[in-house]
C-alpha cells in the first residue's frame, strides 16, 4: 500500500507576506503570452520560452545537453510547455549531474525551487517528498510536482516555472533563483569525488614511469615483469619438451 503525501506546514520568513503556496496576491511573475504558429513573432517568443525552460532547469545548457526531438515537438504544439519541463527533468543530463549526484534532500529542494519556484517549506516537505522518491521513484515524484494544485495555479500548461518573486514595499528585486542559490552537486558529493581521486603518491609514480619510457629507459616494474614472463615460459617449453620425449619412448 502506497503511503500518501504526508502533510506539512507552510513557512514564510516574512509575517506581512502571505505564503506562495496557493496566493499570487504578493507574487510578481513574467508571462510571455502565446503568438499564432508560423508568425515570426511565434517563432520568437517559442525560442524565448525554450531558453527560459533549459536556464530555469539546468542553469547554463550546452549546445550538446539539448533536446532536439522535445524542442520540435514544442515547437509544433504537440507538447505543452509543462510537458516540455518534464521531459528536461527526466533527461539524462539530469539524471547524471543532479538526480545521481544528490540525496533524495537535495533533490527536493533542487526540484521545488526549479518547478514551484519558491523554497521548501522546511524539514517536513522534504521528508514528505522523499518518502515519495523513495517509495514511488524519481519519476512520479516529477509528476507529483507537475500535477499539484501549486503549479497549475501558478503556471498552467504553457507557462515556464520561474523564481516567485514577494512584491515588498522598498525592496527592487525579490529572492535569488534556485538555480543561483544552489550547486550542482552538494559538499558530500565533493567530499566523495575527493576521496575517489587518486593520491599524490601514485600520481608521482605514474609520472615518472611515463617520464621513464619517453627517455627509453625501462621502468623497473616492466623489467621485472619481462624476467617473471621469461622464466615462466621457459619452464613451459621444457615442460613440453619432456612431455614429447617421453610419448615418443613409449611408443
Amino acid at each position: 500500500m502506497a503511503i500518501p503525501l504526508l502533510g506539512y506546514s507552510l513557512t514564510t520568513q516574512n509575517g506581512r507576506v502571505s505564503n506562495l503556496a496557493g496566493d499570487s496576491s504578493t507574487v510578481q511573475l513574467q508571462n510571455y503570452g502565446s503568438s499564432a504558429a508560423g508568425d515570426d513573432s511565434a517563432r520568437s517568443t517559442m525560442d524565448t520560452v525554450i531558453e527560459q525552460a533549459y536556464r530555469q532547469v539546468f542553469f547554463h545548457a550546452m549546445s550538446c545537453d539539448r533536446d532536439p526531438f522535445l524542442e520540435s515537438q514544442l515547437r509544433s504544439g504537440n507538447i505543452t510547455v509543462r510537458d516540455f519541463i518534464r521531459g528536461l527533468l527526466l533527461s539524462e543530463r539530469f539524471q547524471q549531474g543532479y538526480y545521481q549526484v544528490s540525496t533524495n534532500y537535495r533533490m527536493v529542494d533542487q526540484v521545488v525551487g526549479r518547478v514551484l519556484g519558491r523554497p521548501v517549506h522546511g524539514d517536513a516537505e522534504r521528508r514528505a517528498w522523499s518518502i515519495v522518491i523513495a517509495e514511488n521513484g524519481f519519476t512520479s515524484f516529477i509528476d507529483a510536482i507537475l500535477d499539484s494544485s501549486e503549479y497549475m495555479n501558478c503556471f498552467g500548461y504553457d507557462q515556464v516555472p520561474e523564481q516567485r518573486s514577494r512584491v515588498l514595499p522598498g525592496r527592487a528585486i525579490g529572492e535569488t533563483p534556485i538555480y543561483q542559490q544552489f550547486p550542482r552537486y552538494g559538499d558530500d558529493w565533493r567530499d566523495s569525488l575527493q576521496e575517489r581521486a587518486p593520491s599524490p603518491q601514485s600520481a608521482v609514480s605514474t609520472l615518472e614511469t611515463s617520464n621513464a619510457w619517453e627517455n627509453g629507459q625501462v621502468p623497473a616494474f616492466a623489467l621485472k615483469l619481462w624476467l617473471g614472463l621469461t622464466v615462466v615460459g621457459s619452464i613451459e617449453i621444457v615442460r613440453v619438451l619432456l612431455t614429447i620425449a617421453l610419448s615418443m619412448l613409449r611408443s
